[in-house]
Order: structure tokens, then C-alpha cells, then sequence
């Protein structure tokens, strides 16, 4: 996501407290509110599935193949 719709994310939320917002601006909120979450999601599962755990053993369990379907 870029900055610029974080921006206007963020454009609105100040609005919403400050005057509240029409139905429009309530639509595009949301959709841009859905598209930021599933980009942070995203962010998250890769990093989660970049992880390595080193057992007792000596073993080392990639979590992301053995979780994440990777």
C-alpha cells in the first residue's frame, strides 16, 4: 500500500472525528481500511513463515513449511 492511500486513510479518520463523514467517504474508508488490513496480514504470514526453530536435538524446524504451506 502506498503512502498516499494511507494518507487519505488517515484524511478520513480526522474528518470522521471532526465532521463526521458522508456515505461515500464512509465506503471508501472501509475499503480502504479492508485493503490496509490485508496487506499488514500479508506482511505478517511472511515474516512467520520465514521462521526457523532450532530444536533441542540440533534439529532446525522451518516453521513456514511445516505451517504455512510454503
Amino acid at each position: 500500500m502506498d503512502n498516499i492511500k494511507i494518507d487519505r486513510i488517515n484524511t478520513l479518520a480526522h474528518k470522521q472525528k471532526s465532521v463526521g463523514l458522508t456515505e461515500e467517504e464512509k465506503l471508501e474508508q472501509a475499503e480502504l481500511r479492508k485493503e490496509y488490513i490485508a496487506n499488514i496480514k500479508a506482511s505478517l504470514r511472511g515474516h512467520l513463515n520465514n521462521i526457523s526453530i532450532k530444536e533441542k536435538d540440533g534439529s532446525i524446524t522451518d516453521l513456514g513449511k511445516k505451517y504455512g504451506g510454503k
